[in-house]
């Protein structure tokens, strides 16, 4: 006699949903990271060398500065794939300094005068909504137990304002995320 269909695959859902298998993918996707981190620190060190020789005579100041803040992004880049791996998650923070690097590489490299006025207009706005984003995320909740970036900020704000702390933390509001930190 045949099993039903949903004792069949009662069996197959159980392994998927037991743990097992996410945790394999997880180690794959962490073995990727792996060797992206290796890839780009070892593509940093090519990059380092080539800088080393640009700043041999003659002297051209944009490419030694071009090849700066390129090594500069290549860094940061390591930097969150490095984070990504020690919390699991992406860092707005470091992600939109990356951007933010980008941007003003490409500024620096191409000149400011030698670009069109709309192209130079929407770079300014691009940068103005990454500088935005790069400071709301201070007052954003931290979305990780026990990970909170900044928490420099938010003592230092609480050092400078005690009276306006304490009445912050006497809210209702206050108390529910100080149970959601703990």
């Amino acid at each position: 006699m045949q099993k039903p269909l949903r004792e069949q695959t009662g069996h197959w859902l159980d392994i998927l949903y037991s743990g097992g298998v996410i945790r394999i993918l997880e180690a794959i996707q962490d073995l990727i990271v792996i060797s992206l981190c290796v890839g780009l620190f070892s593509f940093m060190l090519m990059q380092l060398r080539e800088m080393v020789l640009s700043l041999l005579p003659p002297l051209e100041m944009q490419n030694v500065t071009s090849d700066i803040l390129f090594l500069l992004i290549l860094v940061e880049l390591f930097r969150l794939l490095v984070i990504y791996l020690q919390e699991h998650r992406v860092s707005i923070g470091v992600a939109v300094e990356v951007s933010i690097v980008s941007v003003l590489r490409e500024v620096i490299v191409r000149g400011v005068l030698e670009t069109p006025w709309p192209q130079v207009l929407a770079t300014c706005s691009f940068l103005l909504v990454l500088s935005v984003l790069l400071v709301v995320r201070v007052w954003m909740p931290p979305t990780f137990d026990g990970i909170d970036p900044e928490e420099k900020v938010s003592r230092r704000h609480h050092a400078r304002y005690p009276a306006e702390s304490a009445v912050q933390h006497s809210s209702p509001i206050a108390t529910i995320f100080e149970r959601a930190e703990r």
